[in-house]
């Protein structure tokens, strides 16, 4: 199977922002999607160009325009969510961003009505039903096809670094799990989905969706569900392991920290310089320990083994690429990062709230909409 990749200019960035609706009062879910989508047509009558559907009526997704700046598609997302406030405020209704939902129960949601939303429930039947999860999507333009999976195994070896940042389900319906990221061991019960097969080129990713769709597991390329993976209809690379990020300051650090880690390891590709490859058992145990630990992980950090605090390795990465990212013109944003691992992430701000509320999660909803409603560091927060 031939597969071609478009062209997207070099490190140009697209973010797609997953977000659960919920009910003021009762900080419930609320199914209300398609009374949403219809207040939000155009003037014409058409679907909003951006704010899309998702699994779950539950759910919408904002999906940024392609951008040469993280500022830029932070703002393009901002500006949906203003769109999609107007319709929610007087509804009483609220919108949050987590890996999962505090407290709601699977049964309770209603699955979006498409033939290719009930494919997949009819497929996965209780594991896609349970997919009540929310997650970002960052998309890094690719100026050379032959980059794509030396780039996919470099980022591997920070995927601890963007789980352990973006870690924000700590509960699921209604327990706390023990876990930071109960989303990412979640999602890889799905066929296709997990941690991307060692391929090395093109050609075995071509053979693979050939065998694939061949025996009829996919029917198109963006049904194989990787946490990290080559989006050949944008020209990409799709970074898909973080949770739902909480707040748009945490969308534009961990998208400098993804921007920036393309850029440095495309620039070496054109050097010469070889790009980090761990091996995939250790790829594997990062995923698990981050997701189990969060930013109290320690994560295997090179081929030989040494293992260190994944703080310290975040921080060390972000002076790493603070020159690359004052090039890119995020460096405010990658900094952001610093501030993330100063006041907690997301799972540990949820933690607290639970912990000081004698364990009522209706006030960690309450607490994530007044987060993304006013901003990490406002006091509203």
């Amino acid at each position: 199977m031939n597969i071609e990749f478009a062209h997207s200019p070099r490190s140009t960035v697209g973010v797609e922002w997953e977000l659960a609706m919920v009910d003021r009062e009762s900080g419930e879910l609320v199914n209300i999607a398609d009374q949403v989508f219809h207040e939000l047509r155009q003037a014409d009558g058409s679907k909003h160009p951006s704010i899309t559907s998702e699994l779950l009526q539950n759910t919408l997704e904002l999906v940024s325009g392609v951008h040469t700046t993280v500022a830029g598609a932070v703002a393009d997302l901002q500006g949906q969510l203003a769109e999609v406030r107007a319709v929610l405020d007087p509804l009483g209704v609220d919108v949050m961003c987590a890996g999962s939902h505090p407290f709601s129960q699977w049964f309770n949601q209603i699955v979006t009505d498409t033939p290719r939303y009930q494919k997949f429930v009819e497929r996965t039947q209780w594991w896609g039903r349970n997919m009540m999860i929310w997650g970002i999507h960052v998309h890094v333009g690719i100026d050379d096809r032959e980059k794509v999976f030396p780039l996919l195994h470099g980022l591997l070896t920070y995927y601890p670094h963007l789980q352990a940042l973006s870690a924000s389900s700590p509960f699921w319906a209604g327990e706390a799990t023990g876990y930071a990221s109960n989303r990412a061991l979640m999602f890889q019960q799905i066929p296709t989905a997990g941690l991307p097969y060692d391929l090395t080129s093109w050609d075995e990713f071509e053979r693979y969706i050939d065998d694939l769709t061949g025996t009829g597991i996919l029917t198109e390329v963006n049904e194989a569900r990787w946490d990290i993976r080559p989006s050949p209809r944008w020209g990409t690379l799709e970074m898909r392991a973080c949770d739902g990020l909480s707040t748009a300051e945490e969308i534009g650090a961990v998208t400098a920290l993804i921007q920036c880690l393309t850029e440095k390891m495309s620039s070496d590709l054109d050097s010469g310089i070889p790009l980090p490859k761990m091996q995939p058992w250790f790829v594997r145990e990062n995923k698990w320990r981050a997701a189990r630990f969060g930013l109290d992980a320690t994560i295997i950090v090179n081929p030989q083994g040494e293992q260190q605090p994944v703080t310290l390795a975040i921080r060390s990465l972000v002076d790493e690429l603070s020159p690359v990212a004052e090039r890119m013109g995020c460096l405010a944003e990658l900094y952001q990062v610093n501030t993330i691992l100063d006041t907690g992430a997301s799972y540990q701000r949820q933690l607290r709230i639970a912990e000081s509320t004698s364990g009522d999660l209706r006030a960690v909803v309450s607490s994530l909409a007044q987060e993304l409603r006013h901003g990490l560091n406002s006091p509203n927060a």
